[in-house]
């Protein structure tokens, strides 16, 4: 079989899917900023298969009209890895990963203002050999600190383009892409100095790497071999390909030689490192004098103020909740008016029978009552996307990190919480940045009691039949909604420090956090990034819980009474999930939830927010046309038991919110568990006291409610 030669290979992937070039830089260097002005609406998401690490790739086009491809890797501050996503970065730009081409390009992204910093993971990449492009992002940042660079002695001392860049501000682009569509390209010039000391180790390591014995290791096979000496216990993270046995016998042979010695050879390859770039920034850096404290600082001293702080963290919840509420409310009825009127227009176009109830009843309602919380939605991916790209999300990791560490916590463990008032599936997954192992299973287990976006729509409707009356200001039902949110983040601190001083006790690491300046938001990469969580949850209402609602009709519409039911008994009594719900109605009853609410509560553990489609679908089967045309919230309200006592009292409603705040409903997040932790034992713990603590809140909340006369 005649075999293609990788450099003909490399050519026809480049024909056919366009020349790639790997994203790179350190966290908070404008990244994400860039790459979304590079390509626009043109990504996909996903996540590298094998790891629960996000992958996002774009197109963009050349100045000749060629297609490119770029991949938009982790941010890390060095290729030495020490946690899975570090070593995806590694592993692409080394083309060991499989599922993804090697690069064919690097763009570096610096923060021109924190210079001497970023060069530290920018010139180990450089001396990988690839053709590369420096992006100096944040010029504007720079000057305001007084900084002046010369881009231009740069780029002669480094051998490679280097782009003066304002990403937020669209000033650089142009000219990458200029960069970006060159033939000439070539690799950098930069070597950074080896310690005499370990330059036989260093060799020799190269050379078992690529098993050349006695031959002059390459240039990338020394990069290689350094990287190797300064990653944890000389050892490839697990994920990775590893390395040769040569290779590894060597480095084990010379690590364990220092260790006797007391070298401390990390340092001194990270020293000789340091000592080359600040070489370089002495002659293409200029700080200016007599600049007062920046604009970050300034206002650090009132944001990261012991109470201002909390104030203005405060308030920012605050105003993001009434916003909620009072900004959505007209495309909410817009949403609902629609979706009335594609019912009725169905309903007169076809006949009585079960298709047009199906239509109706299943697809229709169950759609429309996730479908409609979609203005919410979008006002808190746009809220949490604008406290991202101003800095002030690292802030607030801050600020919570006083309170993270009276539970055995730290602000490492902080930010994959916040992460999880959008989604706790991402949250969890940020938890692979957390090095000790008991502080990230710790993290694991408490990130899903932050309550997420899927909340949201059970949060709204419950409020909604709380406060029935069109009168009440939203401020007050914003209140109501910040409370689900404290009470979820309190139980995620109790809860962690419970677990701290008994399953998994340890002591928490001293946290070390980088606070970017602040900075204008870009709105455009606010918008997609919005618009894009925003498609995931309406892909998601278009696939699982459309899927759910029709099974769900299948399962409340049959079978069908053989025989007329009394008058006021519905037939969904009598269908599978009507039996089903009265087979969990002892064990909920007690929390003031009925059958109906039973099935509610098993349908959401497909995920939380079906919990509303499956009471649509539940209060419209068997009701007349024009019950079909009334709100979900007035048909929760007529809801009543047997002895026609209403259901959806405030009370109960109440109880149910706390029941979802600390409820375990979700069964893609125990997939994700299961998986970030290689086994059922921590899923199945987390699914037992979340649904414990769940029902025991919500069994205190009803029946001491009605103890005090509130039933």
């Amino acid at each position: 079989m005649e075999t293609v030669p990788p450099t003909d290979q490399k050519s026809a992937r480049q024909a056919k899917q366009g020349m790639v070039f790997a994203l790179v830089g350190n966290p908070n260097c404008g990244k994400t900023t860039l790459f979304n002005a590079l390509t626009g609406l043109r990504q996909k998401v996903g996540n590298y298969p094998g790891v629960t690490v996000e992958k996002k790739v774009g197109e963009c086009f050349s100045q000749h009209g060629r297609r490119l491809q770029i991949i938009d890797l982790p941010g890390s501050y060095s290729l030495a890895a020490r946690s899975p996503d570090e070593a995806i970065l590694r592993d692409v730009l080394l083309g060991r990963r499989p599922d993804t081409p090697p690069p064919d390009r690097v763009i570096c992204v610096l923060d021109a203002s924190n210079l001497e910093r970023n060069l530290y993971l920018a010139t180990q990449i450089l001396e990988l050999g690839h053709p590369a492009i420096i992006v100096l992002n944040m010029m504007d940042l720079a000057a305001a600190n007084g900084v002046e660079i010369d881009p231009k002695q740069l780029e002669a001392r480094l051998g490679v383009p280097v782009i003066p860049c304002e990403a937020v501000n669209g000033k650089g682009i142009t000219e990458l892409r200029l960069a970006m569509s060159r033939a000439d390209l070539r690799p950098s010039t930069f070597k950074a100095p080896i310690p005499d000391r370990m330059r036989e180790a260093v060799h020799e390591i190269a050379r078992g790497a690529t098993r050349r014995d006695g031959a002059e290791p390459s240039p990338r096979a020394i990069s290689e071999a350094m990287l190797l000496l300064t990653e944890q216990d000389g050892a490839a993270v697990p994920g990775s390909q590893g390395v040769p046995e040569a290779a590894r016998e060597a480095l084990e042979r010379w690590t364990a030689t220092w260790k006797a010695d007391g070298f401390d050879w990390r340092g001194a390859l990270v020293g000789a490192r340091y000592a080359a770039i600040s070489e370089l920034c002495a002659t293409v850096v200029r700080r200016g004098v007599g600049h007062g404290p920046s604009l970050s600082d300034r206002l650090d001293a009132v944001l990261l103020h012991r109470f201002w702080g909390w104030a203005a963290l405060i308030g920012v919840m605050g105003l993001l909740f009434w916003s909620i509420f009072s900004w959505a409310e007209v495309p909410m009825n817009m949403i609902d008016g629609m979706m009335g009127s594609l019912s009725d227009a169905v309903t007169r176009s076809m006949p009585p029978g079960d298709l047009r109830d199906l239509i109706t009843d299943g697809v229709i309602a169950g759609v429309n009552g996730v479908i409609i919380f979609l203005p919410q939605i979008l006002i808190l991916f746009f809220f949490i996307g604008l406290l991202e790209s101003t800095g002030y999300m690292a802030r607030a990791a801050f600020i919570m990190d006083r309170l993270m560490s009276r539970v055995g916590l730290n602000g490492k463990s902080f930010i994959p919480l916040l992460s999880s008032y959008a989604c706790a599936i991402p949250g969890i997954m940020a938890t692979r940045t957390i090095e000790e192992p008991k502080d990230r299973l710790v993290t694991i287990l408490v990130a899903p009691l932050m309550s997420c976006s899927a909340r949201l729509p059970v949060y709204i409707l419950l409020i909604a039949a709380m406060f029935p009356s069109e009168n009440v200001p939203p401020l007050q039902k914003a209140g109501l909604m910040l409370l689900m949110y404290v009470l979820g983040t309190v139980g995620a601190f109790f809860f962690a420090g419970l677990f701290k001083k008994t399953l998994l006790k340890g002591t928490p690491p001293l946290m070390i956090m980088e606070l970017p300046p602040y900075r204008l938001p870009s709105l455009r990469a606010v918008l997609i990034q919005m618009f894009e969580r925003a498609w995931m949850f309406v892909r998601r209402a278009g696939t699982i819980i459309l899927g759910i609602s029709i099974v769900l009709w299948f399962l409340t519409t049959y079978p069908k009474p053989a025989e007329p039911l009394p008058e006021g008994e519905s037939p969904i009594a009598h269908s599978v999930a009507g039996r089903a719900g009265h087979l969990l109605e002892p064990a909920i009853e007690p929390l003031g939830f009925n059958w109906q609410i039973g099935i509610g509560l098993i349908s959401s553990l497909a995920a939380r927010e079906v919990f509303v489609s499956t009471m649509a679908v539940i209060y419209s089967v068997g009701e007349d046309a024009e019950a079909d045309a009334r709100p979900l919230r007035e048909a929760l309200l007529d809801a009543k038991w047997p002895d026609g006592r209403p259901v959806f009292t405030p009370l109960v409603c109440f109880g149910l919110m706390i029941f979802y705040v600390f409820a375990m409903q979700c069964i893609s997040t125990l997939a994700v568990v299961r998986r970030e932790t290689n086994s059922w034992r921590w899923p199945l713990f987390q699914l037992g006291y979340m649904t414990g603590t769940a029902w025991l809140l919500a069994f205190i909340v009803y029946q001491g409610g009605r103890a005090l006369g509130f039933g």
